[in-house]
């Protein structure tokens, strides 16, 4: 269920105050705790279950216990095994009054009426714990491969109506709507970054990427796959008629209790459109500077430079990197009542409270030189540009921080050192590269082990010598790899974490920026200062136990 929901629906009852409301919600965004631990906490309530009487109270409807309780078969056969999974739904009664279900999202007024379209029966709803209701529904159906099998039996039995002229009514016919629906459920509630769809000659592949790695679902039949671009179409807003040239649209859907938002493009290629959803993680757009793992240096740092008046602090690093969301929790750290930001993004990815954040559309020469402009007649103190990609938008950020504005920014770039050398190649003078630069944070994600099958094992000294350690100076380290478990999908690993690399500005850089010195030479000179490279700060996680060996090696 939503927070905010459920802090209203106790405010509403009189069990908290707007104030305590607010510093629940603070507490929700900087700790990652669920609502019901926190108001637990804050002795709102005396057991995390103690908010379900509260949700039955307000739908004036009952409570139900399921913890020993196995619905016959007769009553799981009344709603089918993808409309299940898909609303979250467990039905535990069926009488002359209508079907009584349990939901993972009570509090979600479309469920029921999508239940009752879904299944042409009058919906009565009953309150159990949301933990409670997911576990029975994956005992009772068998989890997403039973339904997802369900769904595709449906789908082969229906397939000699398949009609490319009638193709909108066929994307919208009920099996393939559950199947494309499930799909994304699936690819969400594993995590997934994006969701790849990809006709070949004579395969139709699926597959999403969690934790920077690609996985394949189970792949549906070749004639399956234009009404399956074509839902996904639909559901973007996109020209179903149109196969030739790319397109962008954008998926904004509530599954369970996640509001997710998707960004979508499609390609056409030589065997159909392969079509690929970036899946916009709201939940990371709360994370604050003290969750991204930072050590208590660069915490320091960051937090220092972003509060000075004016200046330039850029994120580098590759695509996927999670340089938007540091940028991001360090604007949340600075989004006070005294102080204006302004961000311009190509696209807006997240909806900020406070922040005037304006999308890029090149289309119709809005692009970042004419934003930047405008942006310094907008009276601001602080300013994002999404990406300095060019001389003009480099140019205007520099005269922005020395026009006493502090500013934001990514470049793409491999290491610290480097985008003073992009800068420069870019055309921007050096000598106001080095008066406006105040430091360089170089980042890439590296995947962590998974606590559940998490084992130390000895490297061999190959490999050893890849990282740049002797077997004599390891001492009694340890070493941790994952063996794979069903947690984890068997992979090993289970979330990623940050590997940063700061290049603080000081008097000696500038020295050697304003002389055109190489980024090699400016790397040295950095590490002399006391720089942490990528691959010394990997070597920190691998010690700790974070992460493995090959990771590191990867990503620096």
């Amino acid at each position: 269920m939503d927070n905010q929901q459920i802090i209203e629906l106790f405010q509403s009852r009189g069990l908290i105050d707007r104030a305590l409301s607010q510093d629940i919600l603070a507490e929700i965004g900087q700790s990652g705790k669920e609502i019901a631990e926190i108001l637990a906490d804050y002795q709102v309530i005396q057991h995390r279950d103690d908010i379900w009487p509260v949700v039955a109270s307000e739908l004036h409807t009952t409570m139900v216990d399921l913890s020993d309780w196995t619905p016959p078969e007769a009553l799981l056969a009344l709603v089918p095994a993808g409309t299940a999974r898909l609303h979250g739904a467990l039905p535990v009664n069926f009488d002359e009054t209508g079907l009584y279900v349990a939901l993972v999202d009570p509090l979600n007024p479309q469920t029921p009426e999508d239940l009752r379209f879904a299944l042409g029966r009058e919906i009565n709803i009953v309150v159990a714990p949301d933990y409670l209701v997911e576990a029975k529904i994956n005992e009772c159906y068998g989890g997403e491969g039973k339904a997802m099998e369900d769904i595709l039996g449906q789908l082969e039995a229906g397939a000699d109506t398949l009609n490319a002229m009638d193709l909108e009514s066929e994307a919208n016919s009920a099996p393939i709507i559950r199947y494309v629906d499930l799909v994304l459920y699936q690819a969400i509630k594993e995590k997934a970054s994006d969701i790849h769809f990809e006709p070949f000659e004579k395969e139709f592949k699926i597959r999403y990427r969690v934790d920077g790695a690609l996985y394949e679902m189970a792949p549906p039949p070749i004639h399956l796959a234009l009404p399956i671009l074509s839902r996904v179409k639909v559901m973007s807003n996109m020209n179903i008629a149109e196969r030739r040239v790319p397109q962008d649209g954008r998926i904004v859907r509530q599954f369970g209790d996640k509001h997710v938002d998707m960004r979508v493009s499609s390609l056409p290629t030589h065997h159909g459109e392969s079509i690929v959803l970036r899946v916009l993680d709201r939940s990371s757009v709360n994370l604050s500077l003290e969750n991204l793992g930072f050590t208590d240096h660069i915490f320091n740092y960051i937090t220092d430079t972003i509060e000075k008046p004016n200046g330039i602090f850029i994120v580098t690093g590759p695509t996927g990197a999670g340089k938007t969301t540091t940028l991001y929790a360090a604007l949340r750290r600075i989004n006070t009542i005294d102080s204006k930001l302004l961000t311009a993004e190509d696209p807006v990815e997240y909806d900020v409270d406070g922040i005037i954040q304006i999308p890029i559309n090149e289309a119709i020469g809005l692009d970042f030189p004419r934003v930047l402009r405008a942006f310094l007649r907008q009276d601001p103190d602080r300013i994002m540009i999404g990406e300095m990609r060019d001389k003009e938008t480099a140019t205007i950020g520099i005269q922005a921080a020395l026009t006493g504005h502090l500013v934001l920014s990514t470049l793409h770039t491999n290491d610290a050192p480097g985008a003073v050398t992009r800068l420069v190649d870019m055309g921007c003078e050096p000598f106001l590269v080095s008066a406006s630069l105040e430091g360089i944070l170089a980042q890439r994600l590296v995947r962590t082990i998974c606590k559940d099958c998490k084992t130390p094992y000895e490297p061999n000294e190959s490999i050893l010598n890849q990282l740049g350690i002797s077997a004599h100076e390891l001492g009694d380290k340890q070493f941790f790899t994952g063996s794979g478990c069903p947690s984890c999908g068997q992979s090993g690993y289970r979330g990623r974490r940050g590997l940063y690399e700061l290049l603080n500005v000081t008097d000696p850089i500038r020295e050697l920026i304003t002389a055109r010195a190489p980024s090699v030479v400016l790397k040295q000179k950095a590490v002399e200062l006391g720089m942490n490279t990528l691959r010394e700060d990997g070597l920190r996680s691998i010690y700790q136990g974070a992460t493995t060996i090959e990771e590191v090696l990867k990503y620096t």
